[in-house]
């Protein structure tokens, strides 16, 4: 029996000593794949002699576009598999919670009560800073009444997500129904996010919220490795459980509503990413997963956007592609482990 238990412990340190070293080379790999595609699509394709001024102002114009698929990447990639730890589900996406709804009810509510003009009045930073600061008060309401009770449930949590997310969309439903064809049209556009339309003034923000967002995470990685075992094991390895699942998902809904109000929601670009990730990674253990994220959200939309930029010359339809693929690999993924 001893001896059977040696050769188990030893294959799972051998196991453990591969994906450790097969990790490295991989990241690097992904990153080098990112950094790549982002020179591609600042210098590629650019119709000004080299060197110009034309040819610096359009490189710059496009560096906007790669900073928002930077943000947009690290906030789906990041926010997905820390909800996934949280939930101990890797079927579920944080947009379970309603935040997509929610932005749709914004946008058409403003719309509805104040016309077409307004979306374009009201275009700037702080549009946007209110949008996110109402996706996260919702969040942390919320959690905060969920969470209140003596018994905790994620599962109450998800489903009265679900519920009011289909209350929001039913709202919004409802309103765009009654609005002119012109109205209609115009918050149809503002529905569907572009990333080649996204505003210079807004990343700065953004990359502030990713960056200390990025490090509260980054510090609490080990944390969330425990969280991820389950309500029990992590209670008796001596960690506030609740506290850190509230803290989780407060900074989930702050990701979440950063890239939601950039450039409109994304369903299924987190569920894609971290599934690859998983693969990719091989392990569950967050110093891990995390930096692997954010690499291979950044070179999968970044790809994505140099080829229908500069092949299809459909750079507009990114985030309608990516739900399309991603809504197929969930599909794909969902039978296939049924059939398991």
């Amino acid at each position: 029996m001893a001896d059977v238990s040696m050769r188990a412990t030893a294959r799972a340190s051998a196991e453990t000593s591969r994906v450790l070293a097969a990790f490295r080379p991989r990241l690097i790999g992904i990153s080098v794949l990112a950094v790549l595609a982002a020179l591609a699509i600042l210098f590629y394709g650019n119709p000004a002699p080299v060197g110009s001024r034309g040819y610096w102002i359009i490189a710059e114009s496009r560096m906007v576009s790669v900073g928002t698929i930077l943000i947009v990447a690290f906030c789906h990639g990041v926010g997905t598999v820390v909800f996934h730890a949280v939930t101990n589900n890797r079927i579920l996406t944080p947009s379970i919670l309603g935040f997509d709804a929610l932005y749709r009810v914004i946008q058409t509510a403003l719309v509805f009560f104040f016309g077409a003009g307004a979306v374009a009045a009201t275009d700037g930073l702080f549009k946007v800073v209110v949008q996110s600061v109402l996706m996260v008060a919702f969040a942390a309401l919320l959690y905060g009444w969920l969470f209140s009770g003596t018994h905790t449930s994620l599962h109450v949590l998800l489903l009265v997500g679900v519920v009011m997310g289909m209350g929001f969309a039913s709202l919004s439903t409802f309103m765009q129904r009654l609005l002119t064809p012109s109205d209609f049209d115009i918050l149809t556009a503002r529905l569907f996010g572009n990333i080649s339309v996204s505003n210079v003034t807004y990343l700065p923000w953004g990359g502030l919220v990713c960056v200390v967002v990025g490090v509260v995470l980054w510090r609490r990685r080990h944390v969330l490795d425990v969280v991820a075992l389950g309500r029990e094991t992590a209670i008796s390895l001596g960690v506030g459980y609740r506290r850190e699942v509230l803290i989780a998902l407060t900074l989930v809904a702050v990701l979440i509503s950063v890239s939601t109000s950039l450039v409109g929601p994304m369903t299924f670009l987190g569920f894609v990413v971290a599934l690859l990730t998983y693969q990719i990674v091989g392990s569950s253990e967050h110093s891990r997963t995390l930096p692997m994220a954010v690499a291979v959200g950044a070179s999968t939309l970044l790809i994505a956007y140099f080829i229908l930029r500069h092949v299809f010359y459909a750079a507009g339809l990114i985030n309608v592609i990516i739900e399309l693929v991603g809504g197929l690999v969930f599909l794909v993924y969902l039978l296939r482990k049924g059939l398991r």
